[in-house]
């Protein structure tokens, strides 16, 4: 441990160095700072090296003892006062008392004495410091915990777990200051511009976020920032609701100056101003709804719950005939048409007066539109992972309008190509059933369209389109290509008639078999049969 200092007054310098010399200083815990010969100049010693104790005589010219020991205790309360006098005077003693000198001593001074003095002084000392120190130790854990206790309290405001009457009681009990004429809320979010940012990078981003917000307000607004989840909370107090416009420009400055110093995408949401604690939850709740919104106005910038919150409606863009045609798009449209649809619908909201609400509202209602496809077409709801989704956690996602767009076009594409590829399954099994069809029924000289869509259970426009999409060519020209080669076969290896074999493939009139056959062949049955 350092050694105690102790300064040595006395006109005499002889009393001075005997005093000295005389005490192994060192022995008992004690330096000598230095001496002085009178009053005045102690004064200034003291000032410059702060000692512990003072050892004075009382009578000196210009300032005696006493009045030097009332000074330095004004000047350092804890310092310790050892009078020396040659005077056995009561009155001098009293007033020694009176200035809580440690010790009155006579002189001349008895060195054994004088050491035991000063010995008792240092386990004074020492005990002093031991009890100072502990209380410093605590004290130091108290202030170390003050932010800390100060971010808890915040938080129960933000999240509407504290009472007013409670915020009275912290801030008396703790010393916090929080209380203000009006409240409003902001919530900062980090995007890293990098897809590969590491999660430990995004939670060092916050921290150095908040530092940036604490030192731009520092001398513009009283505002506590701390970083709360993954979110930098800022709690504006304002003495008028004039300031508001203040707060909402400076974070809007932050959002452009963290975007470049951090690489990252940075909003941020402020709720509203009120005028009570209470509510410090209802505009913290708003600044979130508010942050969100970026999906319609961008990145790196502050977005005011009062510049987006919706003043007129916008049902014309989410009616249900709206999402019928994005429905029939998937049904029957292209993938560009799709497209076209989709964006062509987002570019409208982006000019409307449309809120979040609403958009949430739109895209539950898409969700459940496309499920309703799917299970129409019957395609597996479960491998499609539609039927997981969270829109909420969606919307929350969704950095700009041109992200939804890109959200609703990556799921209606997907399920639009699930459609396509059922469809394809069953217009090609349509085409095999009514393939099958013919060669059972071909011989059947009425054989008709009506038939085989009756025996198929589908319309005779479906089913030509599909029929002719699927073999190239209509239900006629195959019927009798189907025929032409069975009377071929025919001719080839039996020795029927023709107009027996125009029976057999479906043609009552021989003549008119004679002439499909030789259009077909470019020769007539019997002159085929001879070649």
């Amino acid at each position: 441990m350092d050694l105690y200092k102790v300064i040595l007054v006395d006109d005499e310098e002889e009393v001075r160095e005997a005093i000295r010399r005389r005490i192994d200083w060192e022995a008992i815990g004690f330096c000598v700072a230095g001496t002085a010969e009178n009053g005045e100049d102690a004064l200034e010693l003291a000032e410059n090296c702060e000692p512990d104790v003072v050892m004075t005589d009382i009578q000196m010219p210009f300032m005696d003892g006493l009045t030097l020991l009332k000074k330095l205790k004004e000047r350092f309360p804890d310092i310790r006062g050892v009078i020396f006098s040659g005077y056995d005077d009561f009155e001098y003693a009293k007033e020694a008392i009176r200035l809580e000198a440690e010790e009155y001593i006579l002189k001349p001074v008895d060195a054994t004495e004088l050491g035991r003095v000063f010995t008792r002084i240092k386990e004074r000392l020492d005990e002093q410091y031991r009890f100072r120190r502990n209380v410093e130790q605590l004290s130091m854990y108290y202030e170390n915990s003050r932010p800390m206790m100060k971010e808890q309290l915040i938080i129960g405001l933000l999240e509407g777990r504290e009472l007013q009457y409670d915020l009275e009681r912290y801030q008396k009990d703790f010393g916090f200051q929080i209380e203000a004429a009006f409240y409003c809320a902001g919530a900062f979010r980090i995007t890293p511009a990098r897809s590969d940012a590491e999660i430990l990078d995004k939670n060092l981003m916050a921290v150095s976020l908040k530092q940036i917000v604490t030192d731009m307000f520092k001398d513009l607004l009283p505002v506590e920032a701390f970083v709360y989840l993954d979110t930098v909370c800022v709690l504006a107090r304002l003495a008028s609701t004039s300031l508001y416009r203040d707060f909402v420009e400076e974070m809007d400055r932050i959002c452009r100056s963290a975007h470049k110093l951090l690489d990252a995408n940075v909003c941020a949401g402020i709720g509203r101003v009120y005028g009570n604690a209470e509510s410090i939850h209802a505009s913290f709740l708003e600044a979130k709804d508010a942050f969100h919104h970026r999906i319609f106005v961008g990145e790196n910038q502050a977005i005011c719950i009062s510049d987006v919150d919706p003043v007129s409606s916008a049902e014309d863009y989410v009616s249900e005939k709206q999402i019928r045609h994005i429905i029939r798009q998937v049904k029957v449209g292209t993938r560009e048409s799709l497209e076209t649809e989709i964006r062509d619908f987002v570019d409208k909201l982006k000019k409307s007066d449309f809120g979040l609400n609403q958009l949430r509202l739109f895209y539950a209602e898409f969700i459940v539109e496309l499920l309703r496809l799917m299970r129409g077409h019957q395609i597996n709801i479960a491998e499609s992972g539609l039927g997981d989704i969270n829109t909420n956690e969606d919307m929350d996602g969704f950095a700009s309008m041109d992200d939804f767009a890109g959200r609703l076009v990556e799921l209606a594409g997907a399920i639009q190509e699930k459609i396509s590829s059922t469809r394809l399954d069953t217009t090609k099994k349509l085409a095999e059933d009514a393939r099958q069809y013919i060669m059972d029924h071909f011989s059947e000289s009425g054989l008709s369209v009506d038939d085989i869509c009756a025996h198929l259970g589908v319309g005779t426009s479906y089913f030509s389109s599909v029929f002719k999409k699927e073999t190239g060519m209509s239900f006629v020209t195959y019927l009798t290509n189907v025929r032409m080669n069975e009377a071929q076969r025919l001719l080839d290896t039996t020795d029927e008639k023709s107009y027996i074999i125009a029976g057999l493939v479906g043609y009552e009139e021989p003549n008119y078999f004679s002439y499909v056959f030789k259009k077909h062949f470019g020769t007539s049955p019997s002159k085929y049969r001879q070649n």
